[in-house]
């Protein structure tokens, strides 16, 4: 049985650079890095991290509160412009 196997990871160049640069200040290589991952993983049965959906901000959710009510509502046909509806959220322009 080989001592070590290849894994090929397509990965974007600009990500693959701004990683490398990352490990090396730590002086390990991607490769380590991963190795690290893997090898936590098993040891802790799953990531070893937290995984979670971003939190949308509550300017977000007032505005997916406030869709949500116009579909129940069958409000959607509202003659409320875009601005407006921006304006009644707080949102400015520079916000956007």
């Amino acid at each position: 049985m080989p001592k070590t196997a290849n894994l090929n990871i397509p990965i974007d160049p600009a990500t693959k650079d701004a990683v490398e640069k990352l490990f090396s200040n730590y002086g390990i290589t991607v490769t380590d890095a991963v190795n690290i991952f893997l090898h936590q993983s098993l040891l802790t049965g799953g990531f070893p991290f937290s995984v979670k959906l971003p939190k949308p901000n509550t300017i977000t959710l007032a505005a997916m509160k406030e869709i949500e009510r116009m579909i129940d509502h069958e409000t959607s046909t509202s003659s409320q412009s875009v601005a407006e509806f921006f304006k009644d959220m707080g949102l400015n322009d520079a916000d956007r």
